[in-house]
């Protein structure tokens, strides 16, 4: 292995810092130019993430070189697109020449090559699986052929028109999921990451399990802003995992928390990573709303998490941060303004102001990116802050890259569904098999995200997964946003749950233990991303807290007890008369409502 050509040294450096200030520019200045035709934005924010999947991910030089001929391909058919936009709107999805046919299949593989090299086959192999039933299905006898589509229109459906590549997913990530990881890339450039382990450690270092509740309040709050298990681990785990490690708690249970807590990340409100702004655009409720209804589900994962640690300090000596490792109040304050000013810019430009998710979290993103010039001290550091800055910019182009990579892959899939109709079969397919009845399908559901979150990253998961399971649920009596919370939090079990576990396999790799055992306790303490989607389905009170709060108030109690006597009944010290006692009440307290007249 060696180093890319252009990722080391002070003028890379330059380069990328450059390539990350255009990159941030572009998609802030989208939210104040107004309208930017589609097939201009889309592909101009593909151009923009190639170099960064192509020549900053490169780990060999052979990876660069061919990297180089890739970027330099692909940034040419996305400017010649945006350059003739107005020619391709006119051709109505139809390729009129040779050239736009080699162009189309040149895209398409970049697309599916660069997701490739940023999280591997499983996804792209999809796509490409997608591409030849587009392309071949005609041949397919009975129910799942299709009637067939010229190459010319296929192709030109999935990349010189928006039912592809610059569909509306693409679109999602170049209007929303891109400035909200700049938002995220400024914080955790400066102090917040530190005011987030401050305010944790204030809150709860103190408590039976300390150490390990601190874990969970930090993972939560940092979660909610990086949208990534793996980052959370990564991150909050090189702080927490020692800490508990070095009070004695067994290896396995300090890894199982710090995993279990950084998946909640992903269905942490304010932020919940990129899958909730996807969610905006496939169900059309406003993102505030969609917030709102995460909320309650949210923090009862964390309660159940909470309640878990509760019920192993039953069972092992978990002791408390010592005094002298906690923060000092004062501390707390300086830094927790931090993460507490740009958030409250967020939430107050959101929900008092009125103003659009895209243009709070930038306004939220100038308060971020003044506060990187301070530290704790409160003193004003020029070069410090300029240094930051840079990092911020270096992070947002891999973190943009990443997401974006990702989502124009699974655009692909999403386009030949619709193409081909394969979509609605399915969905025909998933309501005879459960023979018209709502549960059979929710378990045949999470069955297939399980399966798919194994091999593809959450939001890609939750994607493919409600664009063919989300109209069977609706169909059978769920409301939309019932039915894609429902798919999204199935599709994060697979960060727990073995064989894959991602962000068990990190945690249990930091502490070096057997990512086995660690992933045992990781689902025992993650009981709740088993049972809550089941619980949103039978109290759908739970998510309706603007429309019903006193309902939502009842069913966010009756689900909480449940979890717990779940929680004690898997974890805690009992006997097995006691456990089954336990576990009968937590499954009725979970889903009585659901029975009740």
């Amino acid at each position: 292995m060696t180093s890319s050509p252009l990722k080391t040294g002070p003028v890379a450096a330059r380069i990328w810092i450059a390539l990350g200030l255009i990159t941030a520019v572009f998609h802030i200045g989208l939210i104040f130019y107004g309208l930017v035709p589609n097939l201009v934005a889309r592909p101009l924010h593909m151009a923009l993430i190639l170099p960064w999947v192509f020549l900053y991910a490169a780990n060999t030089r052979a990876g660069w070189w061919s990297g180089a001929v890739i970027t330099g391909i692909g940034v040419s058919g996305c400017i010649w697109i945006a350059l003739n936009h107005q020619m391709l709107r006119n051709q109505y999805g139809f390729l009129e020449n040779q050239f736009q046919v080699v162009l189309a299949i040149s895209l398409l593989a970049i697309a599916m090559e660069g997701a490739r090299r940023m999280i591997g086959w499983p996804l792209p192999l999809v796509a490409f699986c997608a591409l030849l039933y587009g392309l071949y299905g005609q041949h397919i006898p009975g129910e799942f052929g299709h009637a067939g589509t010229p190459l010319r229109s296929f192709l030109g459906t999935l990349v010189v028109a928006e039912g592809g590549l610059w569909g509306s997913l693409t679109g999602v990530s170049v209007g929303v999921v891109a400035i909200f990881v700049i938002f995220g890339a400024v914080l955790n450039a400066g102090e917040a990451g530190q005011g987030f382990m401050n305010v944790a450690s204030a809150a709860a270092g103190r408590l039976t399990g300390g150490a390990a509740k601190v874990s969970v309040l930090s993972s939560a709050l940092f979660g909610s802003i990086s949208g990534s298990a793996s980052a959370n681990v990564a991150s909050t785990g090189a702080i927490t995992l020692p800490a508990m490690t070095k009070l004695g708690y067994p290896k396995r249970l300090a890894a199982a928390v710090e995993a279990v807590a950084s998946s909640g990340g992903q269905i942490m409100p304010p932020l919940m990573g990129a899958g909730a702004f996807v969610m905006v655009e496939l169900t059309g409720v406003p993102y505030t709303q969609i917030m709102l209804a995460a909320l309650l589900p949210a923090i009862l994962y964390f309660l159940t998490v909470w309640m878990g640690i509760n019920a192993y300090a039953q069972r092992f000596d978990l002791q408390a941060v010592p005094e002298d490792q906690r923060p000092d109040t004062r501390m707390v304050l300086i830094t927790s303004a931090f993460f507490l000013v740009p958030f409250s810019v967020l939430l107050v430009a959101m929900f008092v102001a009125g103003f659009t998710p895209q243009y709070a979290a930038v306004l939220a993103i100038f308060a971020g990116a003044i506060a990187l010039f301070f530290d704790a001290t409160r003193r004003m550091d020029i070069a410090q802050g300029f240094e930051r800055v840079g990092n911020a910019l270096r992070a947002i182009g891999q973190q943009v890259a990443m997401i974006g990579a990702i989502i124009i892959c699974a655009s692909i899939i999403i386009g030949v569904l619709g193409i081909t109709g394969l979509g609605i079969k399915i969905t025909s397919i998933i309501i005879s098999a459960s023979g018209g009845s709502l549960w059979p399908a929710l378990l045949l559901t999470a069955l297939a995200c399980l399966l798919l979150g194994m091999e593809v990253p959450t939001t890609a998961a939750y994607v493919i997964c409600v664009s063919v399971a989300g109209p069977a649920l609706t169909e059978l009596g769920l409301e939309p946003l019932q039915a894609h919370l429902f798919v999204f939090w199935f599709a994060l079990l697979s960060t727990i749950t073995p064989p894959v576990c991602g962000a068990v396999f990190i945690a249990a790799g930091m502490i070096g233990e057997n990512w086995l055992r660690v992933a045992l306790t990781a689902m025992a303490l993650g009981l709740g991303l088993y049972i809550i989607p089941l619980a949103m389905i039978a109290n759908p009170d739970l998510i309706r807290v603007t429309s019903n709060t006193s309902g939502a108030i009842i069913a966010f109690v009756m689900v909480g007890f449940g979890l717990t006597c779940l929680s004690y009944a898997l974890i805690g010290k009992a006997g097995v008369l006691r456990r089954i006692l336990l576990c009968v009440i937590g499954f009725a307290a979970c889903f009585a409502l659901a029975f009740s007249p």
